[in-house]
């Protein structure tokens, strides 16, 4: 009785199997459905808005190709993984390295390719495409650039945590930064790399001209302050010295005067690949800004779940997708 009963269809393993598959299949529609009727719900509220204020986190480069681990980090930093047993970038970038000369070969190849280059993926085109013609601005806690790289204007954008392209004194014994580019290209060719050209007339890639790669720079290209002589460092916000100057202030009062400027406006805040790291710089006075304005919507597009508060719900729009995906299908 019981050898016939298990013999029965119901109990097959490859029928158990293709039940299984069916309610995955079934699982995934329902969630495909899920973020298409979001997704309607975003385009809705974008057409009918008077202005849109992005907040833009690490994940919205990410999903631009911006990886700092696996083949990307192998490619440009195989030799620095095998000396210091560090496997990804951000990591590298607090490794003890012997000298100046190691420190700015290290973070020379750093910049260049997170700053200089252009993403793999074309996120922020598509992104500065489906805001054209509207009132914006965007605060940032990257640090890439790659918005102006995209033709966002100058002028409605705010990093709040620094520039991968800007050298400060490391003191700082006073309040200014650096381009650094020529800089940066200097150190990278003493090391043994060439540059790609690029029709465009934006930086191209990086050329291997030397096999090994050094991993110094000359003395004299290690950048030193025009005042005081100390080493410069790079401008992102890790600790107390970071240097926030004359142009950092400017965009942080271009981004009030507009918020204030649209405090009582029909208006998105729409988040992209934000996390919890610095929830204080845009999640949380995202939340805030549309609580306080009844005629403001929050939208969030992430790979993560969002928990929002209850009183932002019925005018919020959460996505949990790629970001990529979602602006093109947003297009």
């Amino acid at each position: 009785m019981i050898s016939s009963l298990i013999m029965t269809d119901d109990f097959k393993p490859d029928n158990d199997s293709k039940i299984k598959k069916t309610k995955l299949n079934m699982l995934k529609k329902h969630f495909v459905n899920i973020e298409n009727e979001e997704i309607a719900k975003l385009r809705k509220i974008l057409d009918s808005v008077d202005c849109v204020v992005i907040g833009a986190g690490a994940g919205l480069s990410a999903s631009a190709g911006f990886s700092y681990t696996g083949e990307r980090f192998k490619k440009y930093f195989s030799d620095f993984e095998a000396k210091y047993h560090f496997h990804d970038m951000y990591s590298g970038g607090f490794a003890d390295f012997c000298s100046l000369e190691e420190n700015w070969a290290y973070w020379s190849r750093y910049i260049y390719i997170n700053r200089y280059m252009d993403a793999p993926l074309p996120v922020y085109e598509k992104l500065f495409e489906l805001l054209r013609g509207k009132d914006y601005f965007a605060i940032t806690t990257n640090v890439d650039h790659c918005f102006q790289k995209a033709g966002f204007d100058k002028k409605r954008l705010f990093y709040t945590q620094g520039d991968y392209g800007l050298f400060q004194c490391c003191v700082p014994c006073h309040k200014k930064t650096y381009d650094n580019e020529e800089a940066v290209k200097k150190m990278l060719v003493s090391q043994g790399f060439g540059f790609e050209e690029n029709a465009n007339g934006k930086n191209g890639g990086l050329v291997f001209l030397r096999n090994p790669l050094k991993m110094e720079i000359p003395p004299e290209l290690v950048p030193r302050c025009p005042v005081c002589g100390k080493p410069m460092s790079m401008n992102l916000r890790c600790d107390e010295t970071f240097v926030e100057d004359d142009g950092w202030h400017e965009a942080a009062k271009r981004y009030q005067d507009f918020l204030e400027e649209h405090k009582n406006a029909k208006t998105i805040f729409l988040e992209l690949g934000v996390g919890g790291n610095t929830p204080g710089i845009i999640k949380y006075p995202f939340w805030n800004l549309t609580y306080k304005n009844k005629n403001a919507f929050y939208a969030s597009v992430n790979m993560e779940k969002e928990e929002i508060p209850a009183e932002i719900k019925a005018r919020s729009v959460l996505i949990k997708g790629d970001i990529f995906r979602t602006i093109e299908n947003l297009i």
